[in-house]
């Protein structure tokens, strides 16, 4: 009995161990994917220069991740979420923040400082994933994929900015969530503290005092 003990107990640690392996190696790829893409840019970011630099061979980049836009969605989940892994909207801190928080400018103030710290991460990548969209089918899908989900929860913090009094009365939650969307961009980001020089700190700023005036009454 005890030997039987024994064998399943040490069936359990080798393979809570091989998972660790493989997720240490899941990470170790996207450590790679991100360092390339950002060097070099989507397109040059190749499976077998992603291997090379995890030190992996090609069939364990896609036994562990897939594709090169699926490489690019986990890299922008992590940027999203701040962590190793993909966090839902509803457990991120900055969201739990957001909806304990009565008033709807600090409301604001807490949403723009998440978005400027997401976009430091996030920008680049999103932006290499905006231009493989125009060429390749799959990498347009997750596109679409991660545009529908950025709408979804700009309405859902509209709706919030709403119920606690702070949305104007001739603004509908889709036009507002629209406004929010359109201002959150990487593409904004980037032109005003890349091309416009501004520090992330302003953008900051400049964001919170922007949907304020756009959405609060």
């Amino acid at each position: 009995m005890h030997q039987m003990d024994a064998k399943v107990k040490r069936r359990s640690y080798d393979a809570t161990s091989r998972q660790s392996r493989s997720a240490e190696t899941r990470q170790r790829i996207l450590d790679s994917a991100r360092s390339l893409i950002l060097a070099k840019g989507y397109r040059a970011a190749t499976i077998g220069a992603v291997a090379a630099g995890a030190g992996v061979n090609v069939d364990t980049v896609y036994e562990l991740v897939g594709r090169k836009p699926v490489l690019l969605r986990e890299l922008i989940e992590q940027a999203i979420s701040g962590t190793d892994h993909p966090v839902t909207a509803e457990e991120r801190e900055y969201v739990k923040a957001i909806t304990a928080e009565p008033d709807p400018a600090k409301k604001i103030a807490i949403y723009a400082r998440a978005v400027r710290r997401i976009q430091e991460r996030m920008a680049p990548l999103f932006l290499a994933l905006r231009d493989a969209s125009s060429t390749e089918p799959e990498a347009h899908e997750v596109w679409k994929q991660i545009g529908e989900r950025r709408a979804a929860n700009m309405r859902r913090f509209v709706r919030d900015i709403r119920g606690a009094g702070g949305l104007r009365a001739n603004l509908s939650v889709d036009a507002a969530a629209d406004m929010v969307w359109a201002l959150n961009s990487s593409e904004l980001f980037v032109l005003l503290t890349a091309e416009r020089g501004w520090s992330p700190r302003r953008y900051e700023r400049w964001l919170a005092d922007t949907w304020c005036r756009l959405l609060l009454p």
